[in-house]
């Protein structure tokens, strides 16, 4: 499965992020043998855990929620953060990676499920955030774009609209915000279950574990 999902995410210059959570390490480490190189692990704990126990050329993402307090323990290696879901835990984000002299690669998680447990920035709050700069005081980060989870439905179409809102926004901060900036080119969407939709709608990331661990 593994090669399928490469090449489709290949043909469509899509970047394939593994999740690894609560997978042991010995099936990590057959995916990196096959040359995966990007993986994302949903608690702090699990990841710096198989930081440590994996190879170090690793490119880890944080995909799952995050508390400012855990920041400290990731800070140090993590590539990329997903779920950039406040101006708090940004500025969070941004504390600890200057203590470790990096800039630190995020994503702006925007809510665009219907699930009240799910976390993000609303489109308005974050456009106001922008707006009055105090994102881009923030010199110990890089915004790469946005990362967005739909809601869990089996109606596809709820699914299709969501991506497409998360694309619109991302096209949007584009060519306002970010119009100078070549490098804020990211939209993380599409799980095992929705991936070939987000595909359609534009994704440049997916982020998939139970088809790649069966």
């Amino acid at each position: 499965m593994y090669k399928e999902l490469s090449d489709f995410c290949n043909t469509r210059s899509i970047t394939l992020v593994a999740v690894t959570k609560t997978r042991p390490i010995a099936s990590i480490q057959n995916l990196y043998d096959l040359g995966h190189r990007e993986f994302g692990e949903n608690r702090v704990q699990e990841l710096s855990e198989k930081q440590e126990a994996l190879p170090n050329d690793i490119r880890w993402h944080m995909i799952g929620h995050l508390q400012s307090n855990k920041v400290k323990y990731i800070a140090s290696f993590v590539s990329m953060i997903h779920s950039g879901a406040s101006y708090s835990l940004l500025k969070e984000i941004n504390k600890r990676a200057r203590q470790h002299e990096r800039v630190i690669d995020v994503l702006l998680q925007v809510k665009i499920g219907k699930e009240e447990a799910k976390s993000g920035w609303d489109k308005n709050e974050l456009l106001k955030a922008l707006a009055s700069d105090k994102l881009a005081s923030l010199e110990n980060i890089n915004i790469r774009g946005v990362m967005g989870m739909a809601t869990f439905t089996e109606d596809k179409s709820i699914v299709r609209s969501e991506f497409a809102s998360l694309k619109s926004i991302f096209e949007q901060l584009k060519s306002t915000h970010f119009s100078a900036r070549q490098d804020f080119d990211i939209i993380s969407m599409g799980m095992s279950g929705d991936y070939k939709i987000a595909a359609e709608e534009g994704s440049t990331m997916v982020r998939i574990g139970s088809l790649l661990f069966q």
